[in-house]
């Protein structure tokens, strides 16, 4: 199946200069998939230039149709957040007013006040990224 996009050449001309000019490097590829497919190539040979599946090259002319340039730059690189981050500011305030001893002394006030169990090396890290500090250090 071959999807029929057309092409001006104002942005073939934007394609050209952002195929090697745009700072994100999937940006890059974007660009030059469709820069490939304004002059022609096909897909099989799209793939093999850009290194990527015909799914992918399909989901950047997807993309190109659906919002044009923009859409091509917008990155939404999955970021997991933690259930605790709806807690940080509750945690913080009571780690501040009660410093926990230990790493063990604070999962259990993590899990007593928020229902939320973490292993050691998870209270350890979310407590590290949160700036909240232990008086003893050890686990």
């Amino acid at each position: 199946m071959t999807m029929r996009i057309e092409f001006t050449p104002e942005i073939i001309g934007i394609l050209n200069e952002e195929r090697y000019r745009h700072p994100v490097p999937l940006v890059q590829r974007r660009m030059l998939a469709l820069w490939l497919k304004s002059k022609n190539y096909p897909h099989g040979q799209i793939t093999e230039i850009v290194g990527v599946t015909e799914n992918t090259i399909r989901e950047y002319f997807q993309l190109f149709i659906d919002g044009g340039i923009e859409k091509l730059k917008e990155i939404n690189f999955y970021r997991p957040e933690s259930e605790l981050t709806a807690h940080v500011t509750s945690l913080q305030a009571y780690f501040q007013a009660n410093p926990p001893a230990t790493i063990k002394e604070a999962q259990a006030v993590i899990e007593a006040q928020t229902g939320i169990k973490r292993s050691e090396t998870q209270v350890r890290q979310f407590l590290k990224k949160n700036s909240i500090s232990v008086v003893g250090r050890s686990g």
